[in-house]
């Protein structure tokens, strides 16, 4: 009996700890997604139709918004994020960016303060924000601290690990940055299905 309660209590403490874990809400078909980030949402490397957000598009079944600008530093996309946003309308933002930050050894308190007013203004608007973390220039790296930073503090839901697996990989790219067709759709393949884990679908 004693054994059945404690097995009760763990039971009960699983489902309080899971509660807190960010989820979203799950998108109807006249929904969009807006892919927000640089190049690695641009899709350099491959054709449009192998990017990640047209990828996404087709596993999903609802619009996704390819606002993905090569070259783009957080600064930058800062600067356009809210007019991107009240173009389109999404109900769900995939921020990928502050990679050509990292690369440019720009500041990164002031990348991640970038990051942060992009996902404030993505909670004015009303919209969720999935975060994807960036690697720091180490072979080790998962991504930069400033992402797990945001994630706690907005509770947003949050994929620390992609980039860094997917750099890792040489039959996965294009080059030393990019990916490939393969790579892409790798990508898409995760983001759908940590978006489903989340109760986006």
């Amino acid at each position: 009996m004693k054994l059945i309660n404690n097995l009760c209590l763990l039971f009960i403490f699983f489902l309080v700890g899971c509660s807190d874990a960010p989820t979203l809400s799950r998108l109807q078909q006249d929904d969009v997604i807006l892919a927000f980030g640089d190049s690695l949402t641009q899709g350099v490397g491959v054709s449009k139709q192998h990017s990640y957000p047209s990828v996404l598009e087709s596993l999903s079944g609802v619009t996704v918004i390819n606002a993905g600008i090569s070259g783009e530093t957080t600064s930058e996309g800062l600067n356009r994020f809210a007019d991107v946003i009240e173009q389109h309308a999404p109900t769900l933002v995939i921020l990928l960016e502050g990679g050509n930050d990292i690369l440019q050894n720009k500041n990164l308190d002031e990348t991640q303060e970038n990051l942060n007013d992009m996902i404030e203004i993505a909670k004015s608007y009303g919209v969720e924000v999935v975060l994807i973390g960036v690697p720091q220039k180490n072979l080790f790296s998962s991504s930069a601290p400033l992402y797990q930073a945001l994630a706690d503090k907005h509770q947003v839901v949050f994929e620390p690990t992609l980039i860094s697996r997917l750099m890792k990989k040489p039959s996965m790219k294009s080059d030393y940055i990019h990916f490939n067709k393969a790579g892409y759709k790798t990508m898409a393949e995760s983001i759908y299905q940590l978006l489903t884990e989340n109760g986006a679908f």
